[in-house]
């Protein structure tokens, strides 16, 4: 079994084929899980999906015929073409996997180098698909390794500091573009996650925030929240406020557009409109004189600054991920090594028990004697296989520690102990 990576991403799809692509219900999520466990090589399943990626993290005795089923339930879920998704697909197997996985959840594959939100909504999709049944003890393993991986990244580097979401760099185009912020109104369309980052950059680059959402006691209990005042309306005024305000950032959760040809407003004033939500909010085909559209896609440019002026702290972060990969994999065969160690002293104390049962049986030892005698045998044991201990502590580090453990099972007539696989566990993700 391997582990195994889909992903599609900013990197290898544009924004038309991620909103299609993206699950904007837990329900479809979970239909989609399910499908792709059908499918006898494929064990255990998570899928991380943002406005930036989808990613599917499985297990799988056959990387080809998983990788296909996979992505040809993709291509019926999201009504894209098979072959064009097959051939954008990034698809990572074992060891490539795993260095994947560890550099997005460290915030190095994103659109926005060191954004923070993406090992929460990792840790979102772990548990997701942890309480649904989907995943087990080595889907939980390379998770958690993942979280700490992310964790010593952010310790060791800056990248997880200053002005680094989507939501900052839309706010930072807008500040750009408008240049003196005091007093200019910044409508937030949606109540969620995302649009309370976006409030909290909007106030720190002095905008004065409306916000409003189809939810109004949602967005009210978001306005409170803040310190400064943060000005609810009712959302059947949105074509007023979209007309008389300057800047409009939109995060909603809607499948759909919400802002149409038939619903965005004219206006006498420049306008500029951010969408950061997938699928997108606003109808990419609305014109209108004095306004500009901008999606996650066109802020690019404040990205490729972010990544020139962050480039020594990724290498300094992409160094801790090599490493880690490495170390994960290395900490996956001690734990087989493990029970085969346990396996030989537990196979002695069988033989020593069943020797001196016998020997007091026949005469030949004293039954007052028998504690004695075990503890003897039980130091002959011990020192015995000190030494082969040791070594196949060490051959765990080797490519031939597959062969060497299963060759050792095999003379010694050793029991494959896969129950203490669950004395080995990781907890990180409760720490972080």
């Amino acid at each position: 079994m391997s582990y195994l990576v889909i992903s599609f991403s900013h990197k290898n799809i544009d924004i038309k084929m991620r909103e299609k692509l993206a699950f904007n219900s837990e329900e479809d999520k979970e239909r989609y899980l399910k499908q792709i466990l059908e499918n006898e090589h494929t064990k255990e399943a998570v899928v991380l999906s943002t406005c930036n990626r989808v990613e599917i993290v499985t297990r799988s005795s056959n990387i080809k015929n998983s990788a296909k089923n996979i992505i040809e339930k993709l291509s019926t879920y999201s009504g894209l073409d098979f072959d064009t998704l097959y051939e954008r697909a990034d698809i990572y197997d074992n060891d490539g996997a795993v260095h994947h996985l560890f550099s997005v959840a460290s915030a190095l594959d994103s659109l926005v180098i060191g954004e923070t939100q993406i090992v929460g909504q990792l840790k979102d999709a772990f548990r997701f698909s942890q309480a649904k049944g989907h995943c087990s003890t080595n889907i939980t393993r390379v998770m958690n390794y993942a979280f700490k991986c992310a964790a010593n990244v952010r310790n060791a580097t800056s990248l997880g500091t200053g002005s680094v979401s989507v939501a900052s760099t839309a706010v930072a185009k807008a500040k750009e573009i408008i240049g003196n912020t005091k007093g200019v109104k910044a409508l937030v369309i949606g109540a969620g996650e995302m649009s309370e980052l976006t409030i909290k950059h909007l106030i720190s680059s002095g905008f004065d925030v409306v916000l409003t959402s189809r939810d109004m006691k949602k967005a009210q209990i978001l306005a409170d929240t803040f310190d400064v005042n943060v000005s609810v309306q009712p959302y059947s005024e949105l074509s007023n406020l979209l007309a008389t305000t300057p800047v409009m950032i939109t995060a909603t959760s809607a499948p759909y557009p919400i802002i149409t040809k038939e619903n965005a407003p004219s206006s006498s004033i420049n306008r500029y409109w951010f969408d950061i939500a997938v699928p997108r909010d606003i109808d990419e085909n609305i014109s209108l004189s004095g306004l500009e559209v901008f999606t996650v896609d066109d802020l690019q440019d404040i990205v490729n600054e972010n990544m020139s002026l962050r480039a020594e702290q990724a290498k300094t972060a992409y160094g801790i991920v090599s490493r880690m990969s490495m170390e994960f994999f290395e900490w996956l065969k001690s734990l087989e090594i493990e029970p085969v160690v346990k396996n030989l002293y537990l196979k002695g104390e069988t033989i020593i028990d069943k020797k001196v049962k016998n020997a007091i049986k026949k005469g030949y030892i004293r039954a007052d004697e028998e504690e004695n005698i075990r503890k003897l045998c039980q130091t002959v044991i011990t020192e015995y296989l000190h030494n082969p201990s040791k070594q196949l502590k060490d051959i765990s580090k080797n490519m031939e520690c597959d062969v060497v453990v299963s060759t050792v099972q095999n003379m010694f007539g050793l029991s494959n102990d896969s129950n203490l696989s669950n004395k080995y566990k990781c907890d990180h993700i409760t720490k972080n």
